[in-house]
């Protein structure tokens, strides 16, 4: 048996599925392409999390295109962010050129080209499909971590979304929250003492300071109404295939509290919304976050904290989650450790510190015997790949390195007029485009006020109206009761009796 032979059972018998599963692409050994040699990911195991990798420019982007793809056309739809903004092109079929017909030939994989259904969704002031998020339903320990709030300040929070729970405050935008913190700091301040506690005045201080912040960084679109439901992205076309929601956000590269809201919300109300499934044919879901080092280099200490944990749970409901990012030690140990898919593109060794990470970055995969994986690493051309992944049975694959199959939709961001043409047409536009403003926390608190200083105003014209009443009778009455000095010294007894010598009978 030749050497190609060998390697060629030897990697079949690595990824042979009995079950459903997707192709990515063909294994190459000694810088060739081996044919037949593909490699296959059990649709049972993609939900045990995954990792796209590699320096700028080795085609993470297209292997994220490649696997959504794939996912799309097994039924199973998925959540992209979109930080570059080069992930519409899904939406339309891509071309076929020579270099693509000669790579899947060398594969042994048939290519065509087709477009997928696709969602475009924002956070910001981009069209497409308006994502938003009630106060109320972040719940004060998760919008206190949003805020990096200290323990002392989250307890206040706590006080706070209880005493509108108590009292019926709905929060649905930021200016709720801040108009009950400014309410419990001046007219209802005794209230709040008496039923709950009195507040730090410097703590709330701090929480509005922050809240403010959060605006800033145009927080203030996300939080509102009509919330988006979570059943939205798990919608299927005609065809069946699973639709690809991406989210746009090329213009908040900027703003990470805004991205770690987010994203953080987004993951807490997929994980507390759907359903325990165990373990299943295929994932109800997939979510891709792009960029992930933006995330991981911003991101406080609570939020990597939520995100191992949520992480660690998720897969549990159907859903798995995916990190694409430059460099894999940009990802947290305890997460990395949680992800069984890791597709890994080329590292450049510039520096003492890029040889450190292609070191540490080797280690993480499998022992093998057909590559020398630290030259791998920085040997890869652009498309290619190492790669591992999660048998049916949970055990790890073997390391190959990968050509990665051509994506079959457009590899290049749609035009204008073709991003109107989807949100023309799509249904969610319409659902979530309504602005929905209903009496909450800010409307009744400020009727709350109005009605009090209406009583405040009318308590004191009345006490002023009475006050000018009560001065005007006493002035009256002490007007009847004082007669002048002459008068009386000339109807006196006295006068009439001296100088006239009588009394009269009615003086008697």
């Amino acid at each position: 048996m030749s050497k190609k032979e060998e390697f060629l059972n030897y990697m079949n018998q690595g990824y042979a599925c009995k079950g459903d599963f997707i192709v990515l692409g063909g294994a190459k050994l000694d810088g060739e392409a081996v044919a037949d040699a593909h490699i296959r990911i059990p649709l049972k195991t993609l939900n045990r999390h995954g990792l796209i990798a590699g320096a700028t420019g080795t085609g993470k982007t297209k292997s994220l295109q490649v696997i959504t793809e794939q996912l799309s056309m097994k039924g199973i739809p998925s959540l992209v962010m979109d930080v570059k903004g080069d992930l519409s092109g899904l939406a339309r079929p891509g071309e076929e050129t020579p270099f693509i017909t000669n790579r899947h030939a060398n594969i042994n994989l048939p290519y065509s080209t087709m477009g997928f259904p696709v969602e475009l969704l924002t956070i910001s002031e981009q069209n497409g499909v308006r994502l938003r998020a009630t106060v109320s339903e972040f719940g004060p320990v998760l919008f206190s971590r949003i805020l990096d709030l200290n323990d002392t300040q989250g307890g206040i929070m706590s006080i706070i979304f209880k005493y509108c729970d108590d009292n019926k405050l709905g929060l649905v935008d930021l200016q709720d929250i801040r108009k009950v913190i400014q309410y419990l700091q001046g007219e209802g301040k005794a209230e709040l003492e008496k039923e709950y506690g009195a507040m730090s005045p410097a703590s709330t201080g701090v929480i509005l300071r922050k809240i403010i912040e959060l605006e800033q960084q145009g927080a203030d679109r996300f939080f509102g109404e009509e919330s988006f439901d979570i059943k939205d992205l798990m919608r299927r076309d005609s065809n069946g295939n699973g639709y690809i929601n991406i989210i746009r956000l090329t213009d908040i590269q900027d703003k990470p509290k805004l991205f770690s809201t987010f994203m953080l919300s987004l993951l807490a109300e997929v994980y507390n919304t759907m359903p325990e499934k165990g373990d299943q044919p295929k994932p109800e879901l997939m979510i891709f976050i792009d960029e992930a080092h933006l995330v991981f280099n911003q991101a406080s200490k609570v939020l990597l904290e939520q995100i191992e944990t949520i992480v660690k749970l998720i897969r549990s409901k159907g859903v798995g989650v995916y990190f694409i990012t430059q460099n894999p030690m940009d990802v947290p140990a305890p997460v990395l450790a949680q992800l069984g898919l890791k597709v890994q593109h080329a590292l450049r060794a510039f520096t003492a510190n890029d040889r450190k990470d292609i070191r540490l970055t080797a280690e993480n995969f499998p022992i093998s015997t057909w590559y020398n994986t630290e030259e791998a690493l920085t040997s890869l051309g652009t498309g290619e790949a190492l790669v591992t992944a999660l048998n049916e049975k949970g055990i790890p694959t073997p390391l190959a390195a990968m050509v990665v199959r051509a994506p079959m939709s457009r590899m290049d961001i749609l035009t204008d007029e073709e991003i109107a043409s989807i949100n023309s047409s799509s249904p969610l536009v319409v659902k979530y485009s309504r602005v929905v403003d209903p009496e909450s926390a800010a409307e009744i608190l400020e009727k709350k006020i109005s009605s009090a200083e209406l009583k405040r105003k009318e308590a004191q014209e009345r006490k002023a109206r009475e006050k000018e009443t009560g001065r005007s009778s006493r002035t009256s009455t002490t007007r009847r009761r004082t007669t002048h000095p002459v008068v009386k010294v000339l109807t006196s007894a006295t006068f009439i009796r001296g100088v006239m010598g009588i009394l009269s009978k009615a003086m008697k």
